[in-house]
Formats: structure tokens, C-alpha cells, sequence
């Protein structure tokens, strides 16, 4: 067996550990470490896990290092070859771990994603999907779980809410990008990852019942602010000139279509800082271009974009 690295971020989830952590113990798979980073919660959550999971090693932040920071602490310190990162508002099927691991057995395989359900049941995630006017989604997203996502099949990438990575890839293309903070970060990876020529697999067998915005809440201020700043920075990040050149008309016909939107939500304010905020940061992100691993054909990333899409999540 692999040793294999299970990453559970925290900030202020306490009431959320028990379920996840005690759907970890009860794995069919028996080689893997457990690590809870804590992102300087004050509710007590790292009390609680020492006291009550004494088998987890706990890394504590001084502060809230948002998802990108917080995860990648805990794959800094992880041991194992491959590394899951498992949303602490999620409890995972025995056999979550056994299954997500499978395909690993291909070597061109980088990245595989879980199914993650929502509590009634629907579909939560079934991968990720892009568009060329930035937005990425999760696929099959609110659809009642009908079978239709039963296949183990390729994906563009995977929800970071539960997906499996390989070490070896995270070390030629790097980390989640931690000036993203929150939201879109498993995007960008994604998409670096497709560039540097790594495959997704969808695994419906890997399962995970997930809250959803158990951390930062759905349409909060906070998950509008980063998912409306970082789709904007991940294209100019990623996308292959060719395809950020002809999604230009795309990009900005989107960003600027949701500020109405949002302002008619009372989210004005939010959704305009993050406007102003997402082109200040335009030019650092032309930058990080330039260390982009880039070895796949322009047709194995064309494939899988779609014209508009809807956002991810939000």
C-alpha cells in the first residue's frame, strides 16, 4: 500500500470534526496519516481534535491563512506520496479513500476527483468544468443523483473539497496559489496541472456527503469577493495565449454583467472591490505566467472548455 496524506483544513468548524474525522477512522484503507490544519480558529477546534483524536496530527496557524495557504501547510508536512484534501464540513464513505486511489495506478494520472453529495442526496460535485469566459463550475451541480455520474471517466479537474493528488505532480507544478486565498485556487491547479500534461478522473465510487459553505457560507460577502476576484485572475494566469486572446469578448462581457446582479443582491460594494481589486493584481498575475509548466497540445485544454458556463459555487 501507498502511504497517503489526508488534508483537513479548519477555521471555527469544530461542530463539523466529529463527522469528518470519525468517517475517517472507518476506512477500508489502512495506510494513511490524518492532518487537521487549523487556520487559528478560536471555537476550540484544536482542543478538540488532541483530546479526542489523539491518532491526527494537528498543524496550527497563527492565523487565517485562507484555503490555499492552509492546505498547503498541511502538504508541506505530509509524508504520503499522494495527497487528499477533504473539506472539513464533509463525511467520506468507507471506502472513500480505497476507491479515490485506484486510478492512481496510471501514471499519467495526477489528479482524481471524488463524487461529492450534498445531504439530500443531490449532486454536489462530479468534477469541474471551465468556460471561456472565465467561470468554472461544479459539474452536475444541484442534479438529483439519478446514476448519470456513475462512470469513472476524465474530467477537466477536481473540486479541492475532496480530490486526490499526487505528489509528484504537485512538485513540478507547485501548490495551491496562495494569493488566491479562498475559492478557485482548485481551479487554477487544475488547470495547471492539464497544461503540464496530468490527467483528472472522475471516481463516482469515491463518495463524500458535503455541507457546502459550511466555512464560509454560500453568497456570502466573503465567497463573492474571492470567487469574483480570482475568476478573474486564473484565465490571465492559465489560459494558453491563443485561448485568452479569443475569450477577451468573453471575460469582460461576464465581469461586467454580474456587478448589476450582484448590486441588486445589496452586494454593490463587495462585488466592485472585488472588480478593482481583481485588476490591480492583473499584472503579478501576467508574471506567474511565465512559471506555468506548459506541455500539452492546445487542443487537449480546448476540449475541454465550454462557451459561457456559470460560476462555481456561487
Amino acid at each position: 500500500m501507498e502511504l497517503i496524506s489526508v488534508i483537513v483544513l479548519n477555521y471555527n468548524g469544530k461542530g463539523f470534526l466529529d463527522g469528518c474525522l470519525s468517517s475517517l477512522a472507518s476506512q477500508t484503507y489502512s495506510d494513511f496519516e490524518v492532518i487537521v490544519v487549523d487556520n487559528g480558529s478560536r471555537d476550540g477546534s484544536p482542543e478538540y481534535v488532541k483530546e479526542n483524536y489523539p491518532w491526527v496530527r494537528l498543524a496550527k496557524n497563527d492565523e487565517n491563512l485562507g484555503f490555499a495557504g492552509g492546505t498547503n501547510v498541511g502538504i508541506r508536512a505530509a509524508k504520503g506520496e499522494f495527497v487528499i484534501t477533504l473539506n472539513n464540513d464533509s463525511r467520506a464513505d468507507s471506502r472513500f479513500i480505497e476507491e479515490l486511489i485506484k486510478p492512481m495506478a496510471d501514471p499519467e494520472v495526477g489528479v482524481c476527483a471524488a463524487k461529492m453529495l450534498f445531504p439530500d442526496g443531490r449532486i454536489n460535485s462530479a468534477g469541474i468544468c471551465i468556460s471561456r469566459s472565465g467561470a468554472a463550475w461544479d459539474r452536475g451541480m444541484f442534479e438529483p443523483d439519478r446514476g448519470q455520474y456513475e462512470f469513472v471517466e476524465e474530467v477537466f479537474g477536481a473540486c479541492a473539497g475532496a480530490a486526490l493528488y499526487r505528489r509528484e505532480m504537485l512538485d513540478e507544478i507547485g501548490l495551491f496559489d496562495e494569493d488566491f486565498f479562498l475559492y478557485l485556487e482548485d481551479v487554477d491547479l487544475a488547470f495547471r496541472a492539464r497544461l503540464a500534461g496530468w490527467k483528472c478522473l472522475y471516481v463516482p465510487g469515491a463518495r463524500v456527503i458535503h455541507h457546502h459553505g459550511g466555512t464560509a457560507g454560500v453568497g456570502s460577502d466573503l465567497a463573492v469577493y474571492y470567487g469574483n476576484r480570482n475568476i478573474v485572475w486564473y484565465p490571465i494566469k492559465d489560459f494558453p495565449f491563443r485561448l485568452l486572446i479569443t475569450s477577451l469578448p468573453f471575460i469582460v462581457a461576464r465581469n461586467l454583467a454580474v456587478i448589476p446582479y450582484y448590486a441588486l443582491r445589496g452586494q454593490g460594494g463587495v462585488i466592485l472591490k472585488s472588480k478593482l481589486d481583481a485588476l490591480k493584481g492583473v499584472v503579478k498575475m501576467m508574471e506567474k505566467r511565465k512559471d506555468v509548466v506548459c506541455r500539452a497540445d492546445y487542443s487537449q485544454i480546448k476540449r475541454f472548455v465550454e462557451i459561457w458556463g456559470r460560476m462555481k459555487g456561487h
